[in-house]
């Protein structure tokens, strides 16, 4: 008798204890159901993040190295074998190379007036298009910050119907009354949890498309001088007094 009493407050005890686990053990189908869609939101904008800052690594990395080794040949005027660096397979995923090889490009085939307007419209698009791939995945993140809570809400609302259909039964005791309202709220603080961090990655993800996009246009008006000095020492060399062949000719 005594062991069975003991048993009995033990198994109430169990019943009233408002673990986390004990929570979950408790929890119906669909708030399993939506806590496992959260938790696929999240590893999804976490898997994305993971593969936008290695994108972002690697793509900076070699921009900066192609940055260091193109100077020489730029400063030759050489648009050949600047276009060969830019080819490079150390630079295939450099951003900075995208956009020095389609204005180089254009430069290659016409290096004359024509050809810089040519260049200008080459590396505009290019550094657009280099924006637009940075910015893969941002979606999903973007969207699981918008919809996680509503989807926790969704948990929620089903939790509070389930505890007040239990209530209205009559044959539900405070504790399965507690277990109801405990489940919905678990669903809305997991779902708030899941929202913050993907608002947190997509801030920061944003904040490096920012750079990127600031060194994109840099470089664009960095190159867009070159290439009009560049053509404009083609079409009037300079002499060893420093002056152009025509601008001392016509000095004499």
């Amino acid at each position: 008798m005594i062991w069975w009493m003991v048993s009995a407050a033990h198994a109430e005890e169990a019943e009233n204890n408002f673990s986390f686990s004990n929570i979950l053990l408790h929890s119906g189908w669909i708030a399993w159901g939506v806590l496992i869609t959260l938790t696929l939101m999240g590893l999804g904008s976490f898997v994305s993040a993971i593969d936008r800052q290695i994108a972002f690594t690697r793509g900076r990395r070699q921009s900066m190295m192609l940055a260091a080794e193109i100077v020489g040949a730029l400063r030759q005027n050489d648009i050949s074998a600047a276009k060969k660096i830019t080819m490079d397979d150390r630079f295939k995923v450099s951003y900075l190379g995208a956009l020095l090889r389609a204005g180089l490009t254009e430069l290659e085939e016409r290096p004359d007036s024509f050809g810089i307007g040519a260049a200008k419209r080459a590396v505009g698009k290019t550094a657009v298009e280099e924006t637009a791939k940075m910015r893969r995945g941002f979606t999903l993140m973007a969207t699981t910050a918008s919809s996680a809570p509503f989807v926790g809400l969704f948990g929620t609302s089903v939790g509070v119907i389930n505890a007040f259909q239990g209530m209205a039964g009559g044959g539900a005791g405070l504790a399965t009354v507690s277990v109801g309202i405990s489940e919905a709220l678990v669903t809305t603080a997991y779902g708030i949890l899941i929202a913050v961090l993907a608002v947190w990655l997509y801030n920061y993800f944003n904040g490096l498309i920012e750079k990127v996009t600031e060194e994109l246009t840099t470089s664009e008006a960095d190159f867009l001088n070159w290439a009009e000095k560049m053509v404009h020492d083609r079409n009037f060399p300079r002499s060893a007094s420093g002056l152009s062949d025509k601008t001392a000719a016509a000095g004499k």
